[in-house]
C-alpha cells in the first residue's frame, strides 16, 4: 500500500509482558507470605491516555479489584514505570505528567449506575487532581465540577535541569482554557513537593471556543471561537520563558455553530461515539518546518454518494474543495474521514473508498497530488479503525494502542509508476517519490530505468523534462525552504485535464493576520510565505531567458570575430569548470558513455552563464544566506541537471549493451542504437525548450549515432533543422569514416533553406552556417522531427 505505518509503540508488545511479569512477581511474593496467589487478568481495560512531547506514553488499566493503575513507557529507554494507583473504580478522562515525572495531573469520573451518588465529590461529575509522585505524597484537587476537564502539562525546550515552576493547561467542556502555575521545591534530597499548594496562580488562555487542537511537538494551541457566527482560527504559542502569545487570527469559511464541542490531540477521547464518526465534522491543523499552514475540514456527511472536504492552504492564499465520488451508492459510510500529516503531503482517506495524497508544498496544480479510488488494494489495506495524527508524522491508533510513524511506501509508488497508464497518476506518483526520497540514488536509478522504457508514454507533459526539473529541485531544497519561491518545481505551468471521480473548486481566502511582529523559526518562515503572497508578483521563479539572450550574444560575437573582454569570457568558462569538477567529485564511477571528453565551448559557455545568472538570482532573494553557501548550491543544482542527463544516457547504453566501439562506421546500426538515438533526441527536445546545458560531447555522440542510424537524406534534414549539431570532433570522426567522400559530396550538393551547423570554427571542411543559430530544432509533440 502507498502508506506504511512503522510501529514505534504497541501496548500489547511493549507494556503487557511487563505488566504480567510485575503481577507474577507480586503474586509470588504474596504466596510466600500466605497470599492468594496469581489471579488471571485479561487486561481488556489497558489503553493509552496521552503521548507527551518527549515521547513518554502514559497508559492505564484496572486490576481485578477495579483499582486504576497509571503507567509510563519511555520510548527512548524502552522501559516501563509505575506512576500511581487510585484505589477506586474510576474512569480516566485525561492524564498528563510533567517532564521531570514528579507531578501527575488526572481528570476522573466515577462509574455509577443511574441515580447513584458520585463518591468522589458530591455534586460533581468530574474531579481533576494534581498528585505528587516523586515520591508519592500529597493529592490536591484542582477542579470538582459538573463538566469534563482535560489536562496537559507544558513541556519547554529547556530540559537540562529541573524547573522551579511547571505549567498545566486545564481545558474545560464549558469552553475555557486555564494555565495553572505550579511551583515545586525539593525536600529531603530528591523529594519534590508543591510550594504553597493552597494558592496556585491561574490565568485564562482562551474562552468561548468551540474547537481546540494541541500540537505537542511545537507547544502550540489552536482554537476556534465564534464572532458573530463567523469562525476565526487562532493560535497561541507557548515558549520556554513561561510566556504565551497569540500569534495570528485567520477567518475560516466554515460553519461550527451547531457542531458542539470538539478537542483534537488532548489525549484519548473515548467520550465521543467512535461508531458514528461519519456524523461528526472533522477539522485539524497541519504545519511543517517550511512554514506551511493547512486547515483540513470535512463537514458532516449528508450523502452516501459523494464526500466533500476542504483544505485551506493559508501559506499559499487559497483553498481547495474536493468532492470525491464513492462509486457505489449502496456502500454506506460508517467511518469518519481521516487526515494525516506526512510533512510535504496530507493523506486523506476513507477506509474502503479512496486514498488521496495532497501536495501541500506545491498545491497549485491538481496533477501534483495523487488520487487513488475505487477497489484499489491500497484503499482496502489501510486501517479501518480511527487514527489520530499527532505532531510530525506520528499516528496513534487508540483502538489497538499502537503509535506509528506514517511514511510513504516507496516500493509501492515505484510499482504504481510502472503500472499506471494515466498521465496525472504518473505525475503525482513521480513527485511523491522524489519529494520523499530526496536525492536518493536508488530511487533515481529506478525512475531513470522506468523513463528509459516509457520514453513516449506521457502525452500531457515531457517525462524527461519533469524528472530533471523536479529531481534537481529536491536535491538542494533541504538547504533552504525558500527554494520553492525561487526555483521551478515542475516543468508544467498549467493542467486542464480532469481527474475522474474528483471535482475541484479553488478559491482565494483572506490571509492570517499576524498579531506578533518578532518572528523566529517556523513563524518567520510562515510570515515570509504570507509576505510573498502579498507582494511578490510576478513570481520570482528562475528561468533561463537572460542566459539565452546572453548566450546568443556571445555566440554571435564569436561568429563575427568580435569578442568581448577576455576576462569576462574566462570567468564564464571558469564557472563551467567548477560545475564539471563538482560533478566529477560527486560521481567517482567511470562512465560508459563518451561524454566530457571534448571542450565543446558553446555548452561550457551555456553552463558558465547559468552559474552566473542563477547565483545572482539567489543572492538577490536569499537574504541572510552566506555567499559561499549559495555558490555551492548553484554548483550542486547545475551539476545535478547534467548528472541526470548523463544517468539517463548511461542507463540506456547499459541496458542495450552499447560500447564506444559502436561509433565506428564499418557496419550498419543495430536496433539498440536506433533506440538510444531516439532517447538522445528526446533529451535534446526536453533541454532545448528550457534552454538547459548539455554535457560536453553530447552533440558529438548524438550526431555520430545519427550518421549510423539515419539514411543520408534524413540525416541532412536533421542537420538543417538543428536537431543534429556538427562539432569539430564529430567532423573529424566523419572525415576518417569509410564513406567520407560520398557523404561530403552529397552534403555539398544539399541546398536547404537554413543550415545551422554546430561548428564554431572558421576552418570547417565546408562553409555552412555556424553552430547554435537562433533557429531551434523543430519537434512535434511526440518528440519526432517535423516533416518539411
Amino acid at each position: 500500500m502507498a502508506l506504511r505505518l512503522v510501529s514505534d509503540f504497541d501496548l500489547r508488545k511493549d507494556v503487557l509482558p511487563w505488566l504480567r511479569s510485575q503481577r507474577a512477581a507480586s503474586a509470588a511474593a504474596g504466596a510466600r507470605g500466605g497470599g492468594p496467589g496469581v489471579l488471571e487478568n485479561n487486561y481488556e481495560s489497558l489503553r493509552i491516555l496521552n503521548v507527551e512531547r518527549n515521547g513518554d506514553i502514559i497508559y492505564t488499566y484496572k486490576d481485578d479489584k477495579g483499582n486504576v493503575f497509571f503507567g509510563l513507557y519511555d520510548c527512548r529507554t524502552r522501559q516501563n514505570e509505575h506512576l500511581y494507583t487510585f484505589e477506586k473504580d474510576l474512569h480516566v478522562v485525561s492524564c498528563s505528567v510533567n517532564s521531570e515525572r514528579t507531578l501527575l495531573a488526572a481528570s476522573l469520573v466515577h462509574f455509577t449506575k443511574e441515580g447513584r451518588k458520585n463518591e468522589l465529590q458530591p455534586g460533581s461529575k468530574c474531579l481533576t487532581l494534581l498528585v505528587e509522585i516523586h515520591p508519592v505524597n500529597n493529592v490536591k484537587v484542582l477542579k470538582a465540577v459538573d463538566s469534563y476537564i482535560w489536562v496537559q502539562f507544558l513541556y519547554p525546550h529547556v530540559e537540562s535541569h529541573p524547573l522551579a515552576e511547571n505549567h498545566l493547561l486545564l481545558i474545560s467542556e464549558e469552553k475555557y482554557i486555564e494555565n495553572i502555575h505550579i511551583q515545586v521545591i525539593q525536600e529531603d534530597g530528591n523529594r519534590v513537593v508543591l510550594k504553597d499548594s493552597g494558592h496556585l496562580p491561574r490565568e485564562r488562555v482562551a474562552e468561548d471556543f468551540v474547537w481546540a487542537q494541541w500540537d505537542m511537538s511545537e507547544q502550540r494551541l489552536y482554537y476556534i471561537d465564534l464572532k458573530k457566527s463567523r469562525s476565526v482560527l487562532k493560535c497561541i504559542q507557548f515558549s520556554a520563558d513561561e510566556k504565551f502569545n497569540l500569534m495570528f487570527e485567520a477567518p475560516l469559511d466554515i460553519t461550527l455553530s451547531d457542531s458542539g464541542f470538539k478537542l483534537v490531540n488532548f489525549g484519548c477521547d473515548d467520550l465521543q461515539d467512535q461508531e458514528n464518526l461519519s456524523k461528526h465534522l472533522t477539522l485539524c491543523v497541519f504545519t511543517n518546518h517550511t512554514g506551511t499552514l493547512c486547515v483540513c475540514y470535512s463537514p458532516k456527511f449528508d450523502s452516501w454518494e459523494k464526500i466533500t472536504y476542504s483544505v485551506f492552504y493559508f501559506h499559499k492564499g487559497h483553498s481547495k474543495t474536493f468532492t470525491a465520488a464513492l462509486g457505489s451508492v449502496d456502500s454506506h459510510v460508517t467511518k469518519g474521514l481521516t487526515f494525516l500529516n506526512l510533512d510535504y503531503y496530507v493523506a486523506v482517506y476513507l477506509p474502503g473508498h479512496f486514498f488521496h495524497l495532497l501536495n501541500i508544498q506545491h498545491p497549485e496544480l491538481i496533477c501534483h497530488s495523487l488520487f487513488l479510488t475505487g477497489n484499489n488494494e491500497v484503499v482496502d489495506m489501510l486501517p479501518h479503525s480511527p487514527l489520530q495524527s499527532l505532531s510530525g508524522s506520528l499516528v496513534l491508533d487508540w483502538c489497538s494502542g499502537k503509535l506509528s510513524r506514517a511514511v510513504l511506501n516507496q516500493s509501492y509508488l515505484l510499482q504504481f509508476l510502472w503500472n499506471t497508464r494515466l498521465d496525472y497518476e504518473k505525475m503525482g506518483a513521480l513527485h511523491c517519490v522524489l519529494s520523499w526520497g530526496q536525492d536518493h540514488p536508488f530511487l533515481e536509478a529506478k525512475i531513470i530505468q522506468w523513463i528509459s522504457e516509457n520514453i513516449s508514454a506521457c502525452h500531457s507533459f515531457d517525462l524527461i523534462q519533469e524528472f530533471i526539473i523536479a529531481s534537481s529541485y529536491w536535491s538542494i531544497y533541504p538547504e533552504t525552504s525558500d527554494m520553492d519561491k525561487l526555483l521551478p518545481y515542475s516543468s508544467v505551468l498549467a493542467w486542464n485535464t480532469e481527474i475522474p471521480g474528483i471535482t475541484l473548486v479553488t478559491e482565494e481566502i483572506p490571509l492570517p493576520f499576524m498579531k506578533v511582529h518578532s518572528f523566529k523559526g517556523y513563524w518567520e518562515k510562515l510570515n515570509s510565505n504570507l509576505e510573498y503572497i502579498k507582494y511578490s508578483k510576478p513570481h520570482l521563479l528562475y528561468n533561463n531567458s537572460m542566459v539565452q539572450r546572453e548566450w546568443h550574444s556571445l555566440i554571435s560575437e564569436e561568429k563575427t570575430g568580435r569578442r568581448r573582454s577576455m576576462v569576462y569570457v574566462r570567468n564564464i568558462l571558469d564557472n563551467a569548470m567548477k560545475v564539471i569538477s563538482n560533478l566529477e567529485a560527486r560521481n567517482l564511477e567511470p562512465r560508459l558513455t563518451p561524454l566530457f571528453r571534448e571542450e565543446d565551448n558553446p555548452q561550457r559557455l551555456l553552463m558558465g552563464l547559468m552559474v552566473s545568472e542563477l547565483k545572482d538570482h539567489l543572492l538577490r532573494h536569499l537574504q541572510g544566506v552566506e555567499k559561499k553557501k549559495i555558490e555551492q548550491m548553484v554548483l550542486d543544482y547545475i551539476s545535478k541537471l547534467l548528472d541526470l542527463i548523463c544517468q539517463i544516457l548511461e542507463t540506456s547504453w547499459r541496458k542495450h549493451h552499447l560500447h564506444p566501439s559502436v561509433l565506428h562506421f564499418s557496419r550498419r546500426a543495430s536496433a539498440a542504437e536506433f533506440t538510444v538515438f531516439h532517447i538522445m533526441t528526446r533529451i535534446l527536445k526536453a533541454t532545448t525548450s528550457l534552454f538547459l546545458p548539455l554535457p560536453p560531447g553530447f552533440h558529438t555522440l548524438h550526431t555520430l549515432l545519427g550518421v549510423h542510424c539515419l539514411p543520408l537524406h534524413n540525416l541532412l534534414h536533421y542537420i538543417d533543422d538543428g536537431v543534429l549539431l556538427l562539432t569539430e570532433t564529430a567532423v573529424t570522426r566523419l572525415m576518417k569514416g569509410a564513406f567520407c567522400f560520398h557523404f561530403v559530396k552529397l552534403f555539398c550538393e544539399w541546398k536547404p533553406v537554413t543550415a545551422p551547423c554546430s561548428m564554431p570554427y572558421r576552418n570547417c571542411f565546408i562553409k555552412r552556417k555556424p553552430l547554435y543559430s537562433d533557429n531551434k530544432p523543430k519537434f512535434s509533440r511526440s518528440g519526432q522531427l517535423r516533416e518539411k
